[in-house]
């Protein structure tokens, strides 16, 4: 039979620490520096993600599952991508302009579209005042008419992170499917909890309608966990 198994590299170090290296915190793994898959040595701006890093590792049983470490992973992505793709990125986070969770409505039913408005109005309000960008209401899934000039103010907002808060950025925008959330949880406007439960609001509305769904709930739940290690990950950079 053939196994389809994962493999995963085996544990090869006993303790990790954080530790301060040219340009920045490093983490070794015994006396090695750690490298990022794409060979780059590992750099984080502060300290509170080499110890985040340095803990996941820290954390790892006999076989290493990168899966597991979600900061690392973040910072990796930092360092071996987003340094090279500034450009793309910041574009695809301008892009949710015309299709963001949050100016998209239901046309029915009527507690649903007063459920969206209650939650979601907020923070169309907050971007423009915050952002400075107006994105229009709407209704359905069909791509809003945009003005260039509000992707292009989204798009600068997103150019003028670092490395590794545009990483956290555009991760952020596509697992909530929105350009505000993800603003909102860089500059604090919202918690991780809150960005939760405002990119997962249909589904939450629909379980709670409907009924429980385990696929459904899993998800859910899934979602949830990635968007706390996206805060844990926001604020190790903050501090």
């Amino acid at each position: 039979m053939k196994d389809d198994a994962p493999k995963f590299a085996r544990r090869f170090y006993k303790e990790t620490r954080a530790v301060e290296v040219e340009g920045g915190h490093g983490v070794l793994l015994d006396a090695r520096t750690l490298r990022t898959p794409g060979g780059v040595v590992f750099v984080a701006p502060t300290r509170a993600v080499a110890e985040l890093c340095a803990a996941e590792w820290a954390a790892q049983g006999e076989y290493i599952a990168p899966a597991s470490m979600p900061v690392s992973q973040f910072a990796f992505a930092a360092l071996d991508w987003t340094a090279k793709s500034r450009g793309d990125i910041a574009k695809y986070v301008a892009s949710f302009g015309a299709t963001d969770l949050c100016c998209h409505r239901a046309e029915s039913p009527a507690d649903l579209v007063a459920h969206q408005a209650k939650h979601w109005d907020p923070l169309v309000a907050w971007g423009a005042e915050a952002l400075g960008v107006g994105l229009p209401v709407v209704s359905g899934i069909i791509a809003a008419n945009v003005a260039a000039s509000e992707l292009a103010r989204l798009e600068a907002h997103a150019a003028a992170l670092d490395d590794f808060r545009l990483t956290a950025l555009g991760q952020a925008t596509g697992l909530a499917g929105s350009a505000l959330i993800a603003f909102a949880l860089m500059r604090g406007r919202l918690t991780p909890q809150q960005v939760f439960e405002a990119a997962a609001l249909d589904n939450l509305w629909s379980l709670e309608k409907w009924g429980e769904d385990a696929e459904a709930r899993a998800r859910l739940e899934r979602q949830r966990g990635e968007f706390e290690a996206l805060g844990r990950f926001i604020t190790a950079l903050n501090q």
